[in-house]
């Protein structure tokens, strides 16, 4: 195992197909990062947990987390529920370094990329 890891962590859908997309950008970002542990986490409704899965990385020696919310905005999951999931694996694993990104749909270039993919949609 890597000593560096990088956590997708997405909400979670009862259909397993709703992940499919999740799965492709931990793909994507895995070739990019091959050095680093790219895997998902969910809040709910699917496997693995964030708590779950960082103490597999911390009992695989993992030290270093990022954890990145692939949500569209900063709404309660973001703002309250990952928050004191972060607080709480932090209190458990104390040599663990866990940092939580921001919101990835509330940053300007995925906004951007967001927003050339509607306009575009007018050219279909």
């Amino acid at each position: 195992m890597n000593s560096r890891a990088l956590i997708l962590f997405a909400h979670g859908a009862r259909d397993p197909r709703w992940a499919e997309p999740f799965l492709r950008l931990q793909r994507l970002i895995a070739a990019q990062l091959p050095q680093v542990e790219v895997a998902l986490a969910y809040l709910e409704l699917m496997q693995p947990s964030l708590p779950d899965l960082v103490d597999r990385f911390v009992q695989g020696g993992c030290r270093d987390v990022t954890v990145v919310p692939v949500f569209f905005g900063r709404g309660g999951h973001v703002a309250r529920d990952l928050p004191l999931l972060a607080d709480g694996l932090r209190n458990k694993h104390l040599d663990l370094t866990l940092r939580v990104a921001g919101a990835v749909g509330e940053d300007a270039d995925v906004l951007a990329a967001m927003a050339r993919y509607c306009v575009g949609s007018l050219l279909l």
